[in-house]
């Protein structure tokens, strides 16, 4: 099983920010340079990679909210998901910031 956390730059930000949970979002690279990920609402305006100054306009029509990126916060958070994962399953490899691979122990 592959759990995965989908747009989960994004849906750490809305963890603080409940009020936002329908409105869409993008979260932008250091130095905000260009759009590193995006709310399931704003795949269909903004596409991954999109420079910020570009796009600033677009973002600013369709109401949706960006953020400077917050590493030291989806670290934070991947550790605490990958814990209660690992607490579910014998087996674990973790391979990326939010995604995890589980072994059981009948495979």
């Amino acid at each position: 099983m592959k759990p995965q956390n989908n747009s989960f730059y994004a849906s750490c930000e809305r963890v603080f920010r409940p009020d936002l949970a329908r409105t869409p979002i993008v979260v932008l690279s250091s130095n905000d340079g260009n759009v590193i990920a995006r709310s399931a609402e704003a795949k269909v305006f903004v596409k991954m990679g999109d420079p910020y100054f570009m796009v600033k306009n677009l973002l600013r029509k369709h109401g949706i909210v960006a953020f400077s990126s917050n590493y030291a916060l989806y670290g934070d958070i991947s550790s605490r998901v990958m814990a209660i994962i690992e607490q579910m399953a014998p087996t674990t490899e973790v391979y990326s910031i939010d995604k995890s691979k589980l072994y059981s122990a009948d495979a």
